[in-house]
């Protein structure tokens, strides 16, 4: 290692010690993966603890590939920094990456997320995330594989007219919305595969009955409110949701002759007043809104005994266009909290557009095929790079040099491609460091300073 140059001065008032910082946060992950039961017996070169932080080192600088992170591995200021920021003894190669990481099952990572929440709890800024008295999780499904070669046996198929097979793994994402805000903080996912001795393909809904428990399970005391889509929208999925005491808003699409808009309609023109309806056009936009509502309405003729609240509402923008958004909801609604309720249950597509979207298109490659195994290892991947993603999303939140360094340029990708450049060409001390490199600049070899982050 060459001699080491005068260390940067910290400049500012920032303070990096006591808000979420990385190092923090990785300390917790760190124990949180010792924890996690290692299948291997005899002599193991790589602790299973070293594996995840490398794979979870990979995903948070954004390595275009599990190759591209071996490659860069034999590089000493890379090696060096693994060690010395993400807390790693000694950096697997890809081969021992996947081998290693095959056989973890996905669940067993779950614990690092709670950690990671009840850091936010600790610290008061999960409580700003409360909207109508819980807290709006936004749950969907999304693809993360596909492949019409690589396969294993958790794999779902398609199987296309011309004989083809078309093998795909996906991801039913669970994290905490706020509509006033745009960082999204994730919880719990649950792979959507072909389950252990099953011969059928998963689905969104059977993923839904083993993600809903395992919320309640690992976050028992979080008042919850479920936003979801249509395909959410029946009884079986409902009443799961009541079983764990969760509250939701999902949205309905109901057929003109459904039987919970005939009792709506039929609610507002018998006079019982039992439908309420009124519109109202917003002072600063100029939109017309309008609300169609009712409470303690059947779902459908099926389940005629499960009753729900009803929101029917459309909007006329100043430019002629129409929007409508329907849902249904156990919040009781009244003309005083239904426009929250709608707002609410729209935040539902940040799941969509600031985790989905950021996913794919902003650097951590969701849909890249990092390593397919023939067990858990592409779940295994995902879920690091979901972990990985939460980092990122509470530094965006919470920390002041974070929000320093990403001030500076003007997309993630252009401050991943800048981090990265500072692990592959200097020694770096420590993360704050690296945050004053990025915010301030730094010519020379070694990135060190004199704090010492003792959180």
């Amino acid at each position: 290692m060459p001699k080491k140059l005068p260390p940067i001065p910290i400049i500012g008032s920032i303070n990096f010690r006591k808000t979420l910082s990385v190092p923090h946060l990785l300390k917790k992950i760190g124990a949180i993966f010792e924890r996690v039961p290692d299948h291997r017996t005899g002599k193991i070169e790589h602790s299973l603890k070293d594996v995840l932080m490398s794979g979870l080192a990979m995903f948070g600088l954004k390595s275009g590939s599990m190759l591209a992170f071996d490659q860069g591995r034999a590089d000493p200021h890379l090696s060096h920094n693994i060690q010395q920021l993400y807390g790693v003894e000694t950096v697997p190669c890809d081969t021992q990456m996947r081998t290693v990481l095959d056989p973890v099952e996905p669940k067993t990572l779950r614990p690092a997320t709670v950690a990671v929440v009840q850091e936010l709890q600790k610290q008061g800024i999960l409580e700003s995330y409360r909207f109508l008295g819980g807290y709006l999780v936004s749950v969907d499904g999304t693809g993360m594989f596909s492949s019409g070669k690589i396969s294993c046996p958790h794999c779902c198929e398609k199987h296309h007219k011309n004989g083809e097979i078309t093998y795909h793994h996906q991801l039913l994402a669970s994290v905490i919305v706020h509509p006033d805000k745009p960082t999204v903080l994730p919880l719990f996912h649950e792979p959507i595969t072909r389950q252990d001795g099953e011969t059928k393909n998963d689905c969104e809904h059977n993923a839904s009955k083993r993600l809903i428990p395992a919320l309640k399970k690992g976050f028992p005391r979080l008042k919850m409110i479920m936003l979801q889509d249509a395909l959410a929208c029946n009884g079986p999925h409902i009443n799961l949701l009541k079983e764990h005491d969760f509250s939701f808003i999902i949205t309905a699409k109901p057929a003109v002759n459904s039987l919970i808009l005939k009792s709506v309609l039929k609610g507002q023109s018998d006079g019982s007043g039992k439908t309420q309806e009124f519109e109202r056009t917003d002072e600063k936009t100029g939109i017309i809104k309008g609300y169609r509502y009712a409470n303690d309405v059947p779902l459908n003729s099926t389940h005629k005994d499960l009753l729900v609240n009803f929101i029917d509402y459309w909007e006329v923008r100043p430019n002629g266009k129409e929007y409508t958004y329907a849902c249904v909801t156990d919040l009781p609604i009244t003309a005083d909290n239904v426009d929250k309720i709608v707002c609410a249950g729209r935040s539902r597509w940040k799941v969509e557009n600031e985790t989905f979207n950021t996913l794919k298109n902003q650097g951590y490659c969701l849909e890249h095929n990092y390593g397919h195994g023939k067990q858990y290892l592409a779940t295994t991947l995902a879920l690091l790079m979901m972990l990985a993603f939460t980092v990122d999303q509470v530094q965006e939140l919470c920390c002041s040099v974070f929000k320093a360094a990403r001030n500076r340029f003007h997309s993630r990708k252009m401050l991943w491609q800048k981090m990265r450049g500072l692990f592959e060409n200097h020694f770096i001390k420590d993360w704050y460091a690296l945050y004053a490199a990025l915010i301030w600049g730094f010519e020379g070899t070694v990135l060190e300073t004199k704090f010492d982050d003792t959180s």
